[in-house]
């Protein structure tokens, strides 16, 4: 089915509000969630909903909490997200990091215990947009363990993901939004609602054989993903495990730990401070257009740069509509009825939305 995308805010801001969120809270959950469709990161949007749901009843979520500063210089914030909703504390976190980074020309944000970050672009996005280059990286100390390390078969990494974002003048930023691992563990759950295989050379099953079933990546004994690229995937993967991990005091992947605990580094670098703002804008416009001129593989229609592909998807889906298998679907109706939500308001959420 095609959700309409603002109705669809409506319905996930209201099962979180019953859940016990304040409004505040409970609008910037149903906005990153939803955003995270419109991107094409169905991954990272309302399929969530269900599994945050679950946290919040086994404690695993707090919800309503504020950024507790540890440490707050003109460029370095700590924080500990109490954890809050990791998309409420890192918007918190993120907020603070650009106003240093527009004082001071740089910033670094360091925060631990936090529960899921959601996607990753859009704390670049959010810097892109107050004209600020931002580098994001992200890890797990517990739950989150998912993948093997290279020659490995059992889970001792987190998909620890990596974003950067680069702002332009007059277009969409570019944005590199990456997990170190061969393919994101919400993606495993995307094709297990929707039963699509899974690619080649992305997981292996309990037994640390190979598989495309991602029901056997979930089976009993567990799964694991791979990292990306052999030797270069897992070795950025321990870098950011050490960097969001170890750095920030969140710590790093353990065994036995069964509480989602994330940390994220983030740096922030406002051009305009580098005394060479024009220069940069240009120089940034000027090679895009460069790398785009490139002669085409024989199979290539167009050469995209980073975050092109979330632009053109987030156009399409704001028109077209949120496209939902099935199985997310009903388990989002599910949960609204739980929660005891009005009928008009699932109903509204599958409404045709209006072209022009």
């Amino acid at each position: 089915m095609h959700a309409h995308p603002e109705n669809l805010k409506l319905l996930v801001a209201a099962v979180f509000c019953r859940a016990g969120s304040e409004s505040e809270e409970a609008n910037c959950l149903a906005e990153h969630l939803v955003e995270s469709n419109l991107a094409g990161h169905d991954s990272h949007g309302v399929i969530r909903v269900v599994e945050y749901m679950g946290w919040v009843n086994d404690k695993k979520i707090c919800p309503n909490q504020k950024l507790a500063v540890l440490v707050d210089s003109e460029t370095l914030l700590v924080a500990d997200g109490q954890l809050g909703y990791g998309q409420v504390v890192a918007a918190q976190a993120v907020k603070l990091g650009i106003e240093k980074a527009t004082r001071g020309g740089t910033a670094v944000v360091a925060l631990r215990r936090c529960s899921h970050l959601g996607r990753m672009g859009h704390w670049a996005e959010m810097a892109a947009a107050a004209k600020q280059v931002s580098l994001h990286f992200a890890t797990t100390n517990g739950l989150g363990t998912l993948a093997a390390p290279l020659g490995g078969t059992e889970r001792r990494l987190s998909a620890n993901p990596v974003a950067i974002g680069i702002p332009r003048t007059n277009a969409d930023p570019l944005v590199l939004d990456i997990a170190t691992c061969a393919i994101a563990e919400g993606k495993l759950k995307v094709a297990r609602n929707s039963g699509q295989p899974v690619p080649t050379g992305c997981i292996l099953d309990g037994q640390g054989n190979p598989t495309t079933d991602a029901n056997r990546y979930y089976s009993d004994p567990p799964g694991a993903i791979l990292p990306f690229g052999g030797h270069k995937g897992y070795g950025l993967s321990v870098a950011i495990q050490l960097l969001a991990g170890a750095l920030t005091g969140n710590g790093c992947s353990h065994h036995g730990k069964n509480q989602l605990e994330q940390g994220m580094l983030s740096i922030f670098l406002d051009p305009q401070q580098f005394e060479c703002p024009n220069e940069f804008a240009t120089e940034v416009q000027q090679f895009v257009d460069f790398v785009k001129t490139s002669a085409l593989a024989t199979d290539t229609e167009e050469i995209l740069v980073p975050g092109e592909i979330e632009s053109r998807k987030r156009a399409h889906r704001g028109q077209q509509g949120i496209e939902l298998d099935e199985t997310t679907w009903g388990q989002l109706v599910a949960e609204a009825r739980r929660w005891g939500i009005e009928e008009s308001f699932i109903e509204a959420a599958q409404r045709p939305v209006r072209t022009a």
